[in-house]
């Protein structure tokens, strides 16, 4: 019989055994904390999905998540000693709630960058909304702010769920929200989306043209309402360009001619309806067979008449004239839109291309009839339509021809189409952009570096701090005044800075120079600047970010989860730079847990 240990002996052993086992735990804990935690920084980067329908452990595909953890759990030892069999049931860190927690401290800690980075700087907010796969309304919010080199930054802050939202409203809406917190908030319309809506009150406005819009979307859906039909137009196009190339009438080349099909407009970005138009101008003789082909195949009489009364559409000199019309202005705005939505865009930029803009539609009012009837008549003669003498009479359009009021086809396409379609583009480019009412605006273009500070206005830039009472002061005004004076002076003496061609270049230089010191409070009016937005581009890339996270096989996911996913993905710059531990920190404070997580040296 064994002899009984000493008392002493037996409650101190105890102790000893529990605190190694501790140790040991706490260790593996963290271990299997950080694998997770890699396996989760790849999936948010690449913007995939982390489960699968079926997850147990006979699956086939059980998601990227275990997937992944299944991989380093055979590639690395260290982590297969804490994982899987290894790990406690209830310390398997595998759960979706477990995983949802560990992005969420991932997204928190890419916020927090994002609002160290900005500090106490003045920033703006863009605001915009979009229906997500699951077809909820989601707004998107960034941030534009300049950093400590004068550059402007725009981050995304979050995504939120809005069931109805209403921007711009007076008593509800966002604006006034915001303008109830601070009275100074300047409200700036998305410069991009207000030269969609240009095209769009054209297209409201006039008959001809939303007529045209209107048999150019019936097109585009019978002859792509199948994949028949899809191949039967790519093999037409490709027969076509064939041809083409043994005329001689067209050449080849790398990067020439490459396989296309029909682009459908978008809803709500009418500057798609350019590529369209494009689109089906090239292929029209293709278009043309395909139709030509449904209207043969078609059963019965109600069919054929609809594909004939298309046919009929295309061959008439009027619907072409008008595709051909709003080709050259869709080609106006849609470029002049494409460069306001570049990042680095401003106001002062923003409102020099607008006015370069009214100068080329008022001058292809005055001198673009002649290239543009030559274009269509050129267009005409290949694909075998009749183009009418200009100087034959027709009915007044909505007149019957009993009233015997005729007008001349020369009159009817230069008036009545081209000059109206100018007049109301240029009447909603002033309304919507009217510099001279606007100014704040008018404030800002005092402080344009280009012709050596030519647009300099010492009363103006004054008059735009008072804009701002919250960032100056009476004293800071009175300050002002004496560093403007001894500023204009300063940089018109110096080439580098007469050579500047943008408020952006001067906020670089400034700081480049260290005169962002010398003169603080003109570099915050520069600031001010900068960070009012030409354009919601940045937001726009939010949304199309959204739809790669949130697709249909994700159309689920909560929008937290959603909110958290598209800041790591989004903000991959910022978030790839983020250590651990910090992650690990915030993840471990979130609640109360049960295991601990060891320090750095413990392990």
């Amino acid at each position: 019989m064994s002899p009984k240990l000493p008392q002493q002996d037996k409650e101190s052993a105890p102790p000893i055994f529990l605190f190694s086992h501790s140790s040991h735990t706490k260790i593996a804990y963290r271990t299997r904390l950080i694998s997770v935690l890699d396996v989760i920084r790849f999936l948010l980067k690449q913007g995939l999905a982390f489960r699968e329908y079926d997850e147990s452990s006979d699956s086939l595909s059980r998601g990227n998540f275990l997937e992944l953890l299944q991989r380093d759990c055979e590639h690395n030892e260290k982590i297969a000693k804490v994982l899987n069999i290894n790990a406690l049931g209830n310390y398997q860190m595998t759960a979706p709630s477990f995983q949802k927690e560990i992005v969420n401290a991932c997204a928190e800690e890419v916020r927090t960058n994002i609002i160290k980075d900005i500090g106490d700087r003045v920033f703006t907010l863009m605001v915009d909304e979009s229906r997500d796969n699951s077809v909820k309304e989601q707004m998107a919010t960034m941030v534009r702010y300049v950093d400590d080199h004068g550059e402007i930054l725009e981050r995304l802050r979050g995504q939120v769920y809005d069931g109805a939202s209403n921007m711009r409203g007076e008593f509800n809406g966002l604006k006034a929200l915001i303008l109830n917190e601070n009275a100074h908030a300047r409200y700036v319309h998305c410069f991009s989306h207000q030269f969609q809506l240009v095209v769009v009150a054209v297209a409201k406005t006039l008959s001809i043209v939303e007529n045209s819009f209107s048999y150019l979307s019936i097109i585009l859906n019978t002859v792509g309402a199948s994949y028949k039909r899809k191949n039967a137009l790519r093999q037409s196009q490709h027969d076509h360009m064939v041809t083409q190339l043994a005329n001689g009438e067209i050449f080849s080349g790398r990067g020439l001619h490459q396989e296309t099909s029909l682009a459908r407009p978008g809803d709500t970005r009418w500057g798609s309806h350019y590529h369209t138009v494009m689109r089906i101008l090239t292929m029209w003789p293709s278009v043309m067979k395909v139709l030509g082909n449904v209207h043969d195949d078609a059963v019965g009489s109600k069919d054929r008449g609809a594909n004939l009364g298309l046919l009929d559409r295309m061959e008439n000199f009027e619907f072409v004239f008008t595709l051909h019309l709003m080709k050259k202005v869709l080609a106006i705005t849609n470029g002049l839109s494409q460069v306001l939505q570049e990042k680095n865009q401003n106001i002062l930029n923003a409102l020099d291309m607008i006015h370069v803009m009214k100068v080329k539609f008022q001058s292809f009012r005055e001198d673009g009839w002649n290239n543009l009837f030559d274009e269509v008549c050129k267009f005409c003669v290949e694909n075998s339509i009749d183009v009418p003498n200009l100087e034959d009479s027709l009915p007044i359009c909505g007149r019957s021809k009993r009233e015997s009021q005729s007008i001349t086809y020369f009159h009817r396409c230069r008036v009545e189409i081209v000059f109206e379609v100018i007049e109301v583009i240029v009447h909603e480019m002033n309304s919507r952009f009217s510099e001279g009412n606007n100014e704040l605006l008018s404030c800002i273009s005092c402080l344009d570096p280009r012709q050596s500070f030519s647009r300099f206005n010492a009363l103006k830039l004054r008059r735009l701090a008072e804009f701002y009472l919250e960032d100056f002061s009476a004293f800071d005004l009175t300050m002002l005044s004496n560093q403007l004076d001894i500023y204009i002076y300063d940089v018109r003496q110096r080439a580098d800075f007469v050579e500047l061609v943008g408020i952006g270049q001067l906020a670089k230089k400034l700081v480049k120079t260290e005169k962002y010191l010398i003169y603080p409070l003109i570099y915050r009016l520069i600031e001010l600047a900068l960070v009012l937005p030409v354009a919601t581009a940045s937001v726009k890339r939010a949304f199309s970010a959204m739809n790669i996270i949130k697709t249909d096989l994700r159309s689920k996911m909560g929008d937290e989860f959603l909110s958290d996913s598209l800041s790591c993905y989004i903000e991959k710059t910022i978030f790839l730079k983020i250590d651990n531990e910090p992650i690990l920190q915030r993840f471990q404070a979130m609640q109360t847990r049960r295991m601990q997580l060891p320090r750095i040296d413990e392990n």
